[in-house]
């Protein structure tokens, strides 16, 4: 038989549990609230991509620049010597230059020459095309050239090297074109013709 003071003792545990277990709850409560307000914060990257351009120009008189994308637009290269009465030990020398156009990437040029026409003085004539300093293609600056196609070649003969050329028109490659009737030309060749069409391939670079 419950007394009064086991009576008081039981209501006093009971109010103990009661506070414990609502101070859990508060406990779990403010946990939760703290994962809610986390602060956070965020860094983004982003960039644009747009491609070069390559992009080269040729003059026959080392000054005036313009394009000669196709055969039907090349440019007429003008010879020292008029090759139009070659006789045996004429050579007759004649000037092509290339660089970039302004925007344009950087790049390496290669000499390729084409399938000679005519009446058939391309099987007597040999050619040799060197790179030179200055604008000047003749006899004299030759000799001091650097090799692209070697003396005395057949007229099909492409570059054995490449040039470099810088981005922006940074700078000119100049050839020198040198077309030789050798001494040792057949009788055979007199009034015969031939029409060359020489390209300069140009390919881009990697910076």
């Amino acid at each position: 038989m419950d007394t009064r003071r086991g009576v008081r003792e039981k209501k006093r545990l009971r109010s103990r549990r009661i506070r414990a277990v609502l101070a859990g709850g508060l406990v779990l409560g403010i946990g939760s609230a703290a994962t809610l307000a986390a602060w956070n914060d965020s860094e983004y990257a982003t960039a644009t991509f747009t491609a070069g351009r390559f992009d080269i120009v040729g003059a026959a008189d080392g000054n005036t620049f313009t394009s000669h994308a196709t055969t039907a637009t090349a440019a007429a290269l003008t010879f020292v010597a008029a090759p139009t009465a070659m006789a045996p030990g004429t050579t007759t020398y004649a000037l092509f230059s290339v660089k970039t156009t302004n925007p344009s990437i950087a790049g390496a040029l290669q000499w390729n020459a084409g399938t000679p026409g005519g009446t058939g003085l391309a099987t007597h004539l040999t050619y040799g095309v060197r790179t030179i300093s200055g604008t000047a293609c003749n006899s004299t600056t030759y000799p001091g050239g650097t090799a692209v196609v070697a003396d005395g070649s057949a007229l099909t003969a492409n570059g054995a090297a490449t040039q470099a050329v810088l981005a922006n028109g940074g700078n000119q490659v100049n050839y020198c074109v040198a077309v030789t009737l050798p001494l040792t030309a057949a009788n055979a060749a007199q009034s015969l013709t031939m029409t060359q069409t020489w390209q300069v391939l140009g390919t881009s670079s990697a910076p």
